[in-house]
């Protein structure tokens, strides 16, 4: 039985792995869900696409050559009467779209016009969760290919040629590793802007050292092999067995590693936001989100509505986890295997 027959074998993971991709998805298109501007208006037999590109107040019998706020009830009733008409998101508002014509104070319990209530500013809670959501996601894939691809190079050099290079490479990153993360970040924090690229940059710095080990053992286990040594006598070089013969082999942990990887990366990016450590203000995230429910203890919907979108998340990497390190792990294989014969 392949991998991938054992890993669809496990309900659980295969199930999650589906609600993952179908989120993540949707949340790519987050714009096309949640916007405060049309998907696509009909105004005096003209047709415009305000998601794409935005017009002025004017060409919708505004008064003002600024760009147009779709929902001034002045405007929406010039797009969607006399023969005109407007198609907007499901979610009429953005990330940072502020409801002025809420008719209770910020922050605002859910509602028909807030399904999960606004926050603080007025913003919609259900629209920042989404980009959130993305967010979270995309941070947690691009630490995770960097730090992959860190760890598998720094790995495989140090289980190949073992002696004193990996000796020595032990040690720089024993230093390495005793570096205080936390103060580092909050140092670059203070000197610099806040930036995405900035927390990948630094994060990215310390979040290799784990997968490095296992990729060192693979490696340091694979080159003794006989597979290895016909190779060499073939006269193929180092790099050519690192690549097309050890690798492939050793990429077991790496696979497994994964989901683990990317939950670790979502809660290092949420715990930083929610400290003020992490993306720019105003951007929309989990941990910002958190910090406001903590800000806004009777704004329970705020807090209660991030908590299980953060769990939710964490659970699928997890039941995802877990099911490739069972259709990774030799010994079921091995023991699937002595069953059918």
């Amino acid at each position: 039985m392949s991998r991938w027959h054992r890993f669809k074998n496990s309900r659980m993971g295969y199930a999650s792995l589906w609600i993952f991709m179908i989120l993540f998805g949707l949340s790519m298109g987050a714009e096309l869900i949640a916007n405060d501007k049309p998907l696509i208006v009909r105004y005096e037999g003209k047709f415009y696409f305000p998601i794409v590109k935005s017009q002025p107040e004017r060409v919708f019998g505004g008064d003002f050559a600024t760009p147009t706020d779709f929902l001034d009830p002045d405007i929406r009733y010039n797009i969607t009467s006399k023969g005109n008409w407007a198609i907007y998101p499901p979610i009429p508002y953005s990330y940072e779209t502020l409801n002025y014509f809420s008719k209770v104070p910020n922050p605002a319990p859910p509602s028909l016009d807030n399904w999960l209530g606004t926050d603080d500013r007025g913003r919609d809670v259900l629209s920042r969760l989404i980009y959130g959501f993305r967010l979270s996601i995309l941070f947690g894939l691009a630490l995770t290919i960097v730090g992959v691809s860190v760890g598998i190079i720094t790995g495989s050099l140090m289980g190949f040629f073992g002696g004193k290079f990996d000796l020595v490479s032990q040690r720089l990153i024993e230093i390495w590793s005793a570096m205080p993360e936390l103060y580092l970040l909050i140092i670059f924090a203070s000197i610099f802007n806040p930036s995405i690229w900035l927390l990948i940059i630094l994060l990215a710095a310390f979040g290799w050292m784990g997968l490095s080990d296992y990729v060192r053992a693979e490696f340091f286990r694979n080159r003794a092999l006989e597979y290895v040594r016909a190779a060499r006598a073939l006269g193929l070089t180092n790099l050519q067995i690192m690549w097309r013969h050890i690798l492939p082999n050793s990429l077991t942990p790496v696979i497994t590693f994964l989901p683990f990887r990317m939950s670790a990366a979502i809660l290092s990016l949420t715990s930083l936001d929610f400290l003020g450590l992490g993306v720019p203000p105003g951007t929309p995230s989990l941990g910002e989100l958190l910090s406001q429910g903590k800000s806004n203890l009777d704004a329970w919907w705020i807090s209660l509505s991030t908590f299980i979108v953060l769990v939710a998340t964490l659970l699928l990497l997890t039941f995802m986890g877990e099911a490739l390190r069972d259709a990774f792990d030799s010994r079921k294989s091995g023991t699937m295997s002595g069953g059918r014969s």
